[in-house]
């Protein structure tokens, strides 16, 4: 069969990896891809944004299974258009996908299904979002409703960072229309856990847990990225959590989104905070993490393609997900000054000098001239699987080390919570 992976980062490189590993794959397109991706993959030039230009090429190609990977198709109504035509492809449909594209429809959602999640409040004025923080004056979350590749929340420990935040998404615009409307939240404190589940509307099967380091620097520091790094499994996630994220959380998600005649069908990601008073919900993702994606699918034993056709057929329930033992950590190396303004087109060498049991996923690479250069903030995940954390993150690390490019730089703490947990 021949597939297509819509995207162009280092989840749509480990997504083309695992799918490739798959006996029924005799081909796999990606669009538009990027400089790492040649031996598993012919790279498209069609962005991700092109809905017409992808459902055309996949209609002309014959292509058998459309994978998408990012959030901004799905919400565009990718999914939508590509079935119009026959053809099957994995991911939400755009009403489905709005429990990401919307952070004011996920909380409302929550709120009218007793999801557990931050107590906020909705605003499209910047003065009554202000008026309301000032009243509120305690620690808070500002959130940008629209979709903003993972930057657009804000946690302002102050009522004053609090009023900048406003500033800076509803008035500079600092993450364009996705700033129209902002979430205020109550500041949720604990330990971050993320639980990916495949469902098919019906049947609901959480993989395996995952957790993700969003701030740029080591300790949880510093503004918000995209993701600098993640680890599977997450010591964090008990039994007993994921159960009742499963019960509690993931199943009445799935449930509620079909009540509101928007059924659910793909990856539904949930990133949980576990506090005091047990998990709660801080965001949705309609689709696999990034990060998340690289360690989770190094541990899936599983045929990845069989999953996505259980899932598009609505037979999940027949399949058995079996996961490899031991763990995997994810390593992102992201160009000098990410999340901020950075250079491209630097020469990164070393991919061919890392370990054995070290799998480097392309995130921002481009080539050129014959070289594999950098061409995004986030630019390689460095990708291992050991016996445990405490391996893999050596091991991984050990990777990160075999790499360089001018102004790389990585968190090095990936993994420390795990461990901590099981010391």
């Amino acid at each position: 069969m021949k597939v297509l992976v819509v995207g162009g980062g280092g989840r749509e490189h480990a997504l083309c990896w695992k799918i490739s590993q798959s006996p029924r794959v005799s081909k796999i397109y990606c669009a538009p891809g990027n400089a790492g991706l040649s031996g598993v993959a012919e790279c498209v030039g069609i962005e991700s944004s092109d809905i017409d230009g992808l459902v055309t090429f996949a209609y002309s190609r014959g292509i058998d299974l459309t994978v998408v990977g990012p959030e901004d198709p799905l919400a565009r109504g990718l999914v939508d258009a590509l079935e119009a035509h026959g053809l099957r492809v994995f991911g939400p449909r755009a009403g489905a996908a709005a429990i990401e594209g919307s952070k004011v429809f996920s909380k409302d959602i929550m709120a009218k299904y007793g999801i557990p999640t931050a107590r906020y409040r909705a605003f499209e004025d910047p003065r009554e979002a202000g008026e309301y923080i000032r009243v509120l004056s305690s620690p808070c979350v500002v959130k940008a409703d629209g979709l903003a590749a993972g930057k657009g929340v804000i946690v302002a420990g102050t009522t004053e960072e609090a009023l900048e935040a406003i500033r800076q998404i509803m008035g500079d615009r600092a993450f364009g229309s996705a700033g129209d409307r902002v979430v205020v939240e109550e500041l949720l404190t604990g330990e971050e856990v993320s639980i990916l589940a495949f469902t098919d509307g019906i049947t609901v099967v959480p993989m395996m847990p995952a957790q993700d380091h969003k701030q740029v620097y080591d300790g949880d520091r510093g503004p918000n990225t995209g993701g600098m790094g993640a680890y599977a499994p997450a010591p964090v996630c008990t039994r007993e959590l994921y159960n009742y994220a499963l019960e509690k959380i993931l199943r009445p998600t799935v449930a509620a989104l079909a009540s509101e005649g928007r059924p659910y069908s793909g990856v539904l990601y949930a990133g949980l905070m576990v506090t005091a008073e047990g998990p709660k919900v801080l965001e949705y993702n309609a689709r696999f993490g990034d990060p998340e994606a690289q360690p989770v699918l190094m541990m899936l034993k599983t045929d990845l393609v069989d999953i996505m056709d259980a899932v598009i057929d609505r037979r999940l329930s027949n399949i058995n997900i079996e996961w490899e033992e031991g763990a995997s950590v994810c390593v992102v190396m992201a160009s000098g000054g990410y999340p901020g303004p950075y250079a491209r087109g630097l020469e990164i060498t070393g991919l061919d000098r890392v370990p054995e049991g070290v799998t480097v996923f392309h995130a921002g690479t481009a080539q050129r001239d014959g070289k594999i250069v950098t061409d995004g903030g986030r630019v390689l995940g460095v990708t291992a699987r050991g016996d445990d954390i405490p391996s893999a993150i050596r091991l991984a690390y050990r990777g990160v080390e075999a790499i360089s490019f001018e102004g790389a730089h990585c968190r090095r703490d990936i993994g420390r919570k795990a461990v901590a947990h099981n010391p």
